[in-house]
């Protein structure tokens, strides 16, 4: 059973999500048989690579609300990520493009460490104040998970890996796809948000039904 999750290296939210589906997945009787495939969704397509200025600022131009709620949205934000067990520091945050983490993303996973590079990107952004546009971020992390650097050099000039993270973009418009994070279990069924454990693992068991019964009548098909 495929499960392609839609996110965003600066999005909170889809942090917090991937804690949520890991435990979701943890409880789920047929987890050895799913495999994850993390789908490129940039939130701002025309992000520079680097932002200036004050982070709440921006958040609450963007918003419309003042920057004092601007920084109460984001306390909040910090203590749901806390009961996850992440450190949210947006005090540090430096916030920009995210295309080519998203395109190291997809390297990773051709090469099996897809969701520690994953995983390691959303850390730096978001707790470690690392820049997601900046080669020597990306080089780090991903060398963390096992990727060589010349690796990473060579798929930052890679045009095919671009337009996979283009192609997912283009998916994310046709499925209808608004929000991060979005589970899709096989193309058939999903849900958008952040939702609590059991949502996603009841998600989970609703894909793992609709897989068996598509099964089951292509099995009794006759030749």
């Amino acid at each position: 059973m495929e499960v392609e999750i839609w996110s965003d290296i600066a999005c909170p939210w889809c942090y917090i999500g991937k804690r949520r589906f890991e435990a979701a997945l943890a409880d789920f009787e047929h987890r050895d048989e799913v495999a994850v495939r993390w789908r490129s969704f940039e939130l701002d397509l025309d992000a520079p690579a680097e932002r200036t200025g004050d982070r709440a600022e921006r958040l609450a131009a963007k918003y419309g609300m003042t920057v004092e709620q601007a920084r109460e949205s984001e306390a909040r934000l910090v203590a749901v990520a806390a009961a996850e067990g992440l450190t949210f520091r947006f005090d540090i945050a430096r916030s920009g493009s995210t295309h080519d983490a998203h395109r190291i993303v997809h390297l990773a996973q051709e090469r099996g460490v897809g969701d520690a590079v994953k995983e390691g990107l959303l850390r730096a952004y978001l707790e470690q104040g690392r820049l997601a546009s900046d080669p020597e971020t990306l080089v780090a992390v991903a060398g963390e998970a096992g990727v060589a650097e010349a690796d990473v050099r060579a798929a930052l000039a890679d045009d095919g890996l671009l337009r996979a993270v283009r192609d997912d973009q283009r998916a994310a418009v046709a499925l209808g796809i608004r929000a991060v994070p979005t589970f899709l279990i096989d193309r058939a069924v999903g849900v958008s948000g952040a939702q609590d454990p059991a949502v996603l693992l009841e998600l989970l068991r609703r894909g793992w039904e609709a897989r068996s019964e598509a099964l089951q009548h292509v099995g009794a098909t006759e030749p």
